[in-house]
């Protein structure tokens, strides 16, 4: 098949659905499929891509749910669109967040292929709120180009199916199991004994880094052999965060800011405990999963997209979000308890292999032809009906 993987979001700035498109590209075109990525870009090539990588528009910074999004929001993208489109002739596009401004809602009102999204959001996203009464007009005339819905996660469907009529089959986000597993060496520079804290992830506001830190200067008081290595890019949270930190006098507090995508295993590999204290608008965990990968024990809260992957006293401890108590007392457990972060890891690394990319793409291609046979059929009791009514 020839297959178009479209992103709103600037291809050139990593992230969940960047990387999740990315590992659909590598799995399928293992698999002998051509791909072609779509996306607005700040640099001119994506190198790694070459050719395949087709770039539309400019992407632009938009404020939206506590994050930064990069996307093109020109109006003057349809000839160019229509110019792809003509030329390649792709037998499936794949929109990921298929309503989200301008490009993918602009690529799926032309596309005469098998239109397939994926719904990554939960809570928040700008394809469904700007400009309402229009968007819901905008929604409806283009969910009708849309022959196959795919949503990551339970939290996903349910927040997509507010806005969207029609079926949903759940296919969730993967992780690679070769590049993260328990083999990786570590990161140097903390091996020296003490009990290593890891969070990974953007910081912004609904990640939930303060009352991690509040958490730990409470822990620290008892266990001042314990580290906490805050992995992700930045800056301006990072400032502040720094700014309390030093503050408060903590010791042991370490900010790498963002780190090479090949290095990112090796962080995780340095931490005892992983936590992700976020406070919502998460759809799904990939940090959970790539953190059941190399087989670490996890603190996190318990909101819809983490519950969803993860189980409270299986994989996880899960706590309420911004009960900075309840996170330092599950933190404590895991610091108290070899034994507890044994067996949680071992159960993550036998939860993660379902979520494995290649079981998870060879689930998207079953999904093309399900929708296709389905668009098929549709199509064939509309002529039938058409037939019988005399047209």
């Amino acid at each position: 098949m020839k297959i178009a993987l479209v992103s709103p979001y600037d291809f050139a700035h990593p992230g969940g659905v960047v990387n999740h498109i990315m590992a659909l590209d590598a799995e399928f075109t293992a698999l002998g499929h051509d791909v072609r990525i779509i996306a607005p870009a700040s640099r001119n090539r994506i190198v790694e891509l070459g050719e395949r990588f087709i770039p539309i528009g400019r992407p632009r910074s938009v404020p939206a749910s506590g994050s930064i999004l990069r996307i093109s929001l020109s109006l003057n993208l349809a000839p160019e669109i229509k110019d792809v489109l003509a030329r390649e002739k792709f037998d499936v596009v794949h929109l990921h967040e298929p309503f989200m401004p301008m490009l993918c809602s602009a690529i799926l009102r032309f596309s005469d292929s098998l239109n397939v999204g994926t719904f990554h959001a939960y809570r928040g996203s700008p394809g469904y709120s700007l400009g309402r009464p229009i968007t819901t007009i905008m929604l409806r005339r283009r969910n009708r180009n849309l022959d196959g819905r795919i949503a990551v996660s339970e939290p996903a469907r349910a927040y997509a199916a507010k806005h969207v009529a029609g079926e949903f089959s759940i296919i969730p986000n993967g992780v690679d199991l070769a590049r993260f597993n328990p083999g990786v060496k570590a990161i140097p520079g903390y091996d020296d004994g003490k009990l290593n804290i890891i969070f990974v992830g953007r910081l912004e506001m609904r990640k939930g880094v303060k009352y991690l830190l509040e958490a730990y200067a409470r822990l620290k008081k008892k266990h001042s052999n314990i580290r906490l290595i805050v992995v992700g890019p930045g800056k301006n949270l990072r400032k502040r965060y720094e700014f309390k930190v030093n503050r408060m006098k903590l010791q042991d507090v370490i900010f790498t800011g963002g780190v090479p995508w090949d290095d990112l295993p090796r962080y995780y590999q340095a931490g005892d405990i992983f936590c992700a204290p976020a406070v919502g608008k998460e759809s799904f965990g990939i940090v959970l999963l790539e953190a059941m990968a190399m087989g670490k024990p996890i603190v996190a809260t318990a909101i819809d997209g983490y519950a969803s992957v993860v189980r409270n006293g299986e994989q996880a401890l899960l706590v309420p979000p911004k009960n900075i108590q309840a996170l330092a007392d599950a933190l404590e457990k895991l610091i108290e308890s070899p034994a507890l972060r044994s067996k949680l890891g071992a159960a993550g690394l036998t939860s993660v292999v379902d979520y494995d990319w290649r079981i998870v793409a060879r689930r998207v291609l079953d999904y093309y032809t399900y929708s296709a046979r389905r668009a098929e059929q549709q199509k064939g009791d509309l002529d039938l009906a058409g037939t019988r009514s005399g047209r």
